[in-house]
């Protein structure tokens, strides 16, 4: 299998389980504490390091503790960090995450580090054609450093995914580049303006990310599963339903799942019901990384 390329953002995340998620100006005595890594980014690469995918991955992280942990925790994963690059101004990126006890999160982010990784950062190399099967990128770094990215890879023939989180104006010229785009509903009516309610207007959806350029289209709907809009394949793919605990970085999982099987050339019917049973497992665990699933969990 081809090289997985991941462009994007590293935090730590720290993470309180509270039986219900407070109301502005509420104070709420919470239960378990976790110290974790995270970020989209982060998040991304190590879900398909750990499903079978050879992942280099390209970020920027303060020069502090938590930046060399990062560095330290995804070497131990076995990805490729020659492309991890210090800030020594900014410091690398947290975020504060509430989880209650039905599953559900609030997340705060102070970007730091992760704000400032400018296209001029990224290395020439990292766009070598032939090398890489894939590109993922996410929203968690500037927007001209992603659209950069995209339209660099695109250049070179790679496939280009773009997961577009967090939610946020894209432009028709950006767009043309993404080969599939994984929005979630909330990113999806963002993009479309369409309210995901159902099957049927997810295919809308769908059709307008198209009409914008996007070559492919997945629109994740949580436990429903997701709906899929491609060459081969339209129609709604079933979700697994399991008794969750935590959903942070859950969509990460299914992103890093769904590289993987493509990579592994699986049609893009196959690549979603793989993402979804990884996506699964983890909403039954604590964490974002540390949620992710083993390859043998899926098989």
């Amino acid at each position: 299998m081809k090289e997985i390329l991941v462009i994007g953002s590293s935090n730590t995340d720290m993470v309180i389980k509270t039986e219900k998620l407070p109301a502005p100006g509420e104070t709420i005595l919470g239960g378990k504490f976790l110290l974790t890594p995270g970020g989209k980014g982060a998040n991304q690469a190590v879900a398909a390091t750990r499903l079978g995918g050879k992942v280099t991955f390209c970020m920027k992280r303060g020069n502090d503790l938590f930046g060399n942990q990062t560095v330290g925790l995804l070497m131990r994963e076995g990805i490729d960090t020659r492309y991890v690059i210090k800030d020594d101004e900014l410091p690398s990126g947290v975020a504060l995450i509430i989880v209650d006890s039905k599953g559900e999160n609030s997340i705060v982010v102070a970007s730091g580090a992760n704000s400032n990784l400018k296209p001029e950062d990224i290395p020439e190399e990292l766009f070598d054609c032939g090398k890489f099967n894939a590109i993922l990128l996410q929203l968690e770094i500037p927007l001209e450093t992603v659209e950069y990215c995209a339209r660099r890879a695109s250049e070179c023939g790679m496939r280009v995914i773009l997961n577009p989180a967090p939610a946020q104006p894209l432009s028709n010229d950006f767009l043309s580049h993404i080969t599939l785009a994984t929005p979630n509903e909330t990113e999806a009516e963002a993009l479309t303006g369409i309210s995901i309610e159902d099957e049927s207007s997810a295919a809308q959806a769908a059709e307008i990310l198209k009409s914008k350029g996007v070559k492919n289209v997945i629109i994740t709907l949580g436990e429903k599963g997701a709906y899929v809009d491609s060459f081969k394949f339209k129609g709604m793919v079933p979700g697994i339903k399991v008794n969750a605990v935590d959903t942070t970085g859950a969509g990460d999982v299914f992103n890093g799942a769904l590289t993987v099987a493509l990579a592994e050339d699986m049609d893009h019917r196959e690549a979603v019901e793989f993402a979804n049973r990884a996506a699964a497992i983890s909403v039954t665990r604590l964490g974002a990384q540390a949620s992710a699933p083993f390859r043998n969990e899926l098989d």
